[in-house]
């Protein structure tokens, strides 16, 4: 790690006091209620977010000040983690700590992908190149997957975050879900269309493909087991979908077994598939790894209601599942109501994107049906798949004020 400035340091360092002033503050202490009743299955006040993962353009980098590279990134992350309760808002919960996170990486197929993007423009579209055209023909180019850690890598990380704010916001090593993406990777390197018709023209090899990259992460899974590498996945430690893994079903002190940990799966790439065809060549694969997990969050943007009654619903480790407008969202409320499910919604995000003023009697109206298909249900509200604010925070901040009104006025517990 570069050594910085004492201008950038103390950039640095004012805004860990200011994430530790929030994390002390009675409006964070109300947060956490909120965040504690989902962990205990109380139906009390669903928490409302804010996500700009993919707008951080506008509310991130223009806040900026740093001028090294290590001390721009650990500013990056600092403003981050602030911009929910800074410039939105929201529930966002906060702590006086810093989290770290082993510097791990995984291929369950051991090739790179390939895609193209528009030259020049800030974009969240791509297009995949095909490293393999023909599975049938090439699927031997699979290698069967690599995966590893960089420990010394982490610990100069952690030791030159600590030389620089650990003691305003020590650092706390943190663990993501246990990963398991399967048709992601795959369409990645064979694009959509080729990896449908491969359902058809040759479903073995299309099985031998998924129970290789099931394989692969079985054996990360060894791997984390063996190496020490696991961590406790409670509290305000991250989730996939950009969620907080509050629980008390798992251990919060130490783990060594995968058991004792949240995992995260989904499958996008097979929502216009039958609940038959994702049964045959996903859901198989998928109970295998759920199998080595303690608790499971699944979903992004894909269809559940049709594989819910057959598939996800057998899954007792079930405790976040992502609701996407693409679903019958009223169904949906009606199979997790009463459960220890927690439906996450994810509302549509043309309300807050469309140019010009907020609609704000529409989008009263728009959460007000979600409210209502959620009600009775553990809820969680994170508006995410938002590309602009057009910079405005002001817009986000009052976004998610309506969305809040609607949610007290609306969901019913």
């Amino acid at each position: 790690m570069e050594q910085i400035s004492a201008k950038d340091r103390e950039r640095l360092r004012q805004l860990a006091y200011k994430q530790r002033e929030y994390a002390a503050s009675p409006r964070n202490e109300e947060i956490l209620k909120q965040w504690k009743a989902l962990e205990e299955g109380r139906r009390e006040s669903p928490t409302v977010r804010l996500l700009f993962s993919n707008f951080t353009h506008e509310v991130v980098a223009p806040r900026l000040q740093c001028e090294s590279k290590d001390a721009r990134a650990l500013e990056g992350a600092l403003l981050s983690t602030l911009v929910g309760r800074e410039l939105f808002d929201d529930d966002t919960p906060l702590d006086a700590t810093f989290p770290v996170r082993w510097r791990t990486w995984l291929s369950p197929f051991g090739i790179s992908p390939k895609t193209s993007r528009i030259p020049g423009k800030i974009t969240s579209g791509y297009h995949i190149d095909p490293v393999i055209e023909d599975l049938e023909e090439e699927w031997e180019k699979l290698k069967g997957g690599y995966f590893g850690v960089d420990r010394e890598e982490t610990r100069e990380y952690r030791e030159w975050v600590e030389s620089v704010i650990g003691d305003i916001l020590p650092t706390r090593m943190v663990m993501v879900p246990l990963p398991g993406s399967l048709t992601n990777p795959l369409v990645h390197l064979m694009g959509m269309e080729n990896y449908y018709l491969s359902m058809y023209d040759c479903p073995e090899i299309l099985h031998r493909v998924m129970d290789m990259a099931t394989s692969v992460y079985e054996r990360y899974y060894d791997f984390l087991e063996a190496e020490g590498l696991l961590l406790p996945t409670v509290g305000i430690s991250p989730l996939n979908q950009e969620s907080f893994a509050f629980t008390n079903e798992l251990p919060a002190d130490h783990v060594t077994k995968t058991t004792e940990c949240w995992g995260f799966l989904e499958s996008q790439e097979t929502t216009a598939v039958s609940p038959e065809v994702f049964g045959e060549f996903v859901y198989p694969y998928q109970d295998r790894l759920v199998a080595r997990m303690g608790l499971l969050s699944y979903g992004c943007c894909e269809r559940v209601d049709a594989i819910w009654p057959d598939y996800l619903s057998k899954w007792k480790k079930l405790r976040k599942l992502s609701v996407s407008p693409f679903n019958n969202e009223p169904l949906i409320g009606e199979y997790l109501r009463g459960t220890n499910v927690i439906y996450y919604s994810k509302p549509r995000a043309e309300f807050v994107t469309n140019p010009g003023p907020l609609d704000e009697d529409a989008l009263r109206q728009y959460f007000k049906t979600v409210c209502e298909a959620a009600s009775g249900c553990l809820f969680e509200m994170a508006q995410r798949e938002v590309l602009t604010i057009f910079g405005d925070a002001e817009r986000g901040r009052r976004y998610v004020q309506i969305a809040k009104e609607c949610v007290e006025r609306y969901w019913q517990p």
